[in-house]
């Protein structure tokens, strides 16, 4: 087992090679509705831990509102976005399933 310090700040990436790690870990903490990523997708999975606030999320064709105690997983290549929503700050942790972050950016 290894410990390793994280940076302090609430919206701090971690790229897992760098703590012996397979997979790697975005802290998100948005407090302004509309904003977050545009269209991209991964070669692997991602998993979205929503702890607080909501987000309109495009996975593909499909739309959902994830929320504050969900979990969303998008499966690897497909196209997804998302972006906040009114009604309190978005907090999640968003993991990749690699131990570096590859994004390909659609828009």
């Amino acid at each position: 087992m290894t410990i390793h310090p994280v940076d302090a700040a609430r919206d701090a990436d971690i790229e897992g090679y760098l703590i012996g790690s397979p997979v790697s870990i975005m802290r998100e903490y948005i407090a302004r509705p509309g904003a977050g990523p545009r269209l991209h997708r991964h070669p692997y999975v991602e998993t979205f831990v929503i702890r607080a606030g909501r987000a309109l999320f495009t996975v593909g064709d499909e739309q959902v509102v994830g929320s504050g105690g969900q979990v969303l997983v998008v499966p690897a290549l497909v196209d997804h976005r998302f972006e906040v929503l009114d009604g309190g700050t978005y907090e999640a942790t968003h993991i990749h399933a690699s131990d570096r972050f590859i994004t390909e950016w659609l828009e």
